[in-house]
């Protein structure tokens, strides 16, 4: 009796940890299951074949804290392979968590793979989507949630709320016909339109939008104050977002606090995520309209395009009604909109993970160690086959991925030349990537020679946007440059006929996708990988290969279908997992007390 009541204690301990996270962890641990699957939906009012996680369209909004322990459970219900990758999350010291075909090797189709990351010294509003095979035009998309740690005050009121909008263009075929279309040489054209929260527009307009449409409905309480966090996650097209008679008290973007300041509205670019305050301060005589339009198109042609949706007050009296609130004029002047960009400023007293302000890391008095200038231009022909390109290289993925093959010195897998300046001959197609130089300042200037718009984005890291005009950039541009607040985040929108500048602290150890996230762009071959190598012989600044590693081209034969059997999930098998380590717990307990 004597042995069992001094083992009831330790079993309460031991079952409070379970349900809380590992006793043994530092940092909490939060788990999820993804099953990713077909579904057929209507979003558009045509029945089409969507990607779902858990069944839901868009993904399960994913909330967690700064140095929280990510474990995701990923299985691959899909009739081929599969990536997520979580953009914006700095996995700190892992590449092999990041999700892109130049890292990782793919999870094969009824195959099981599980994701474990730390979001280290993070906080923020970002998302995850698959990144293989042009997936991310059907769904499999989400929300990701980095809150500030307890300690560490945010910079406004705690919200009443948090409401989590995913707005981008459309299409009613499926991303294996759109990933036809581009390889067939052809553009997509004009999307079918746009959606919010995976639904199509209100009826606004009974000749625009068809009857019996879903739409997404956001209810509110009038007198309170809601944090919404915004994210394009659509194919190439800019828009902008903005909420009828309501201001938008912008706060953060992609894990920097922002000087706070009103907007009407906000050009949102590919792949760009922000978070707003929005009070509720109307009278609610009717419901309010949520709109996403499109920018830099003829709206003639394209007003069947936008996305409409609901804000509807608790109180409210009736139904929205009447045109949509306006947007900005300039589709073809974008003057407007650079300088609304510009004006989006890094809040240098906020803290941001940790307690130190923003503005304590000078950017602006680093000196920069490499020098990149990447030009973009329209798709051309190498091959015979329809390419884009960085610099007049258009990117293929090594059979092999990169991380993979340096961990196992796997010879000619790729090449470490990626030009500096655009290069002077024919393009071609090449595995060419960057050297980058451990704890170097690098300066990357992003100069886009198309008429559309271009996004481009940094894994593993976020950048300081510190300056973008109009034309070529020369050294001269740099006397334009903000060296003091220029906004911190991790996608950056460049003009058509423009250039943006970022500056970024290779502080971080791996293999780093640089890709535009306009995803006709990228399927074709914009982008490429900066390699950050710690020369020090006993390099403790990057995790090493994971227990679950899955192998591919060169490395295939050390693949085994147990491997992946035995990669199952954490919650899936929680009370078996539970179980042994409480018997195991037990057994010591029992040999400690004899």
């Amino acid at each position: 009796m004597a042995l069992a009541g001094s083992l009831i204690p330790a079993l309460v301990v031991i079952n409070a940890c379970l349900f809380v996270s590992l006793c043994f962890a530092a940092d909490p641990t939060v788990f999820h299951d993804f099953e990713v699957s077909y579904i057929t939906a209507s979003p558009l009012g045509v029945p089409q074949q969507v990607i779902a996680i858990n069944g839901k369209f868009p993904g399960p909004t994913i909330n967690v804290t700064t140095n929280n322990n990510v474990v995701v459970n990923v299985r691959n219900k899909l009739d081929e392979s599969l990536l997520i990758t979580w953009a914006g999350i700095q996995q700190r010291r892992s590449s092999w968590q990041d999700g892109v075909l130049g890292t990782n090797c793919p999870i094969p189709p009824k195959w099981n793979w599980t994701y474990n990351f730390q979001v280290k010294d993070q906080i923020g509003s970002f998302f995850y989507f698959p990144s293989l095979h042009f997936q991310r035009a059907s769904g499999g998309f989400g929300g990701f949630i980095i809150n500030n740690r307890a300690v560490i005050p945010i910079p406004f009121d705690t919200p009443d709320g948090d409401i989590t909008i995913m707005i981008g263009d459309w299409y009613t075929k499926n991303h294996t016909a759109l990933r036809q279309t581009l390889d067939a040489g052809k553009d997509l054209g004009m999307p079918d339109g746009v959606l919010i929260n995976g639904k199509g527009p209100y009826r606004y307009n009974d000749t625009l939008v068809a009857d019996g449409i879903d739409f997404e409905t956001i209810d509110v309480h009038p007198g309170r104050t809601y944090r919404v966090r915004v994210h394009n996650v659509g194919i190439s097209t800019s828009l902008n977002f903005r909420i009828q008679g309501h201001n938008l008290l912008l706060a953060e973007t992609e894990g920097s606090y922002t000087v706070q300041q009103n907007y009407t509205s906000l050009d949102i670019h590919v792949g760009q995520s922000y978070s707003f305050l929005l009070t509720t301060d109307q009278n609610a005589s009717t419901d309010y309209y949520i709109v996403a339009s499109a920018r830099f198109v003829n709206e003639s042609i394209w007003k069947r395009v936008t996305g409409v949706g609901i804000l509807r007050y608790s109180n409210s009296k009736g139904k929205a009604k009447g045109p949509l609130p306006e947007g900005p004029k300039d589709e073809f002047d974008k003057t407007f909109s650079m300088n609304q960009a510009r004006s989006i400023r890094w809040n240098v007293t906020a803290s941001g993970a940790r307690p130190n302000p923003q503005g304590s890391f000078r950017y602006g008095s680093i000196n920069v160690t490499e020098v990149y200038v990447l030009k973009n231009k329209p798709p051309v022909t190498i091959n015979g086959r329809r390419r884009a390109t960085l610099n007049g290289i258009s990117f293929v993925n090594p059979t092999t991925p990169i991380r993979l093959a340096d961990w196992y010195k796997v010879k000619g897998d790729y090449k470490l030349d990626f030009p500096t300046r655009p290069l002077t001959g024919a393009p071609k197609m090449e595995t060419s990537i960057i050297n980058g130089t451990f704890r170097g300042f690098m300066e990357i200037i992003l100069q886009n020679n198309e008429t559309k718009m271009q996004t481009y984005h940094l894994d593993g890291y976020a950048f300081f946007v510190v300056g973008m005009d109009y034309g070529e950039w020369s050294e001269n541009s740099r006397g334009t440059y903000n060296k003091w607040d220029g906004i911190a985040r991790t996608t950056a929108q460049v003009y058509p006929g423009a250039w943006t500048s970022i500056l970024v602290s290779l502080d971080n150890v791996g293999i780093w996708n640089l890709r535009t996230e306009n995803l006709d762009s990228w399927y074709l071959g914009q982008e490429t990988y900066i390699k950050v190598v710690n020369p020090e012989p006993t390099n403790k600044t990057e995790l090493p290969i994971p227990d679950n590693a899955l192998f591919c081209g060169a490395l295939k034969k050390l693949q085994k279908p147990e491997d992946i059997s035995f990669a199952t999930s954490i919650i899936g098998n929680k009370s078996n997992f539970f179980l042994t380590l409480l018997m195991i717990l037990s057994s010591a307990a029992i040999h400690i007390f004899h």
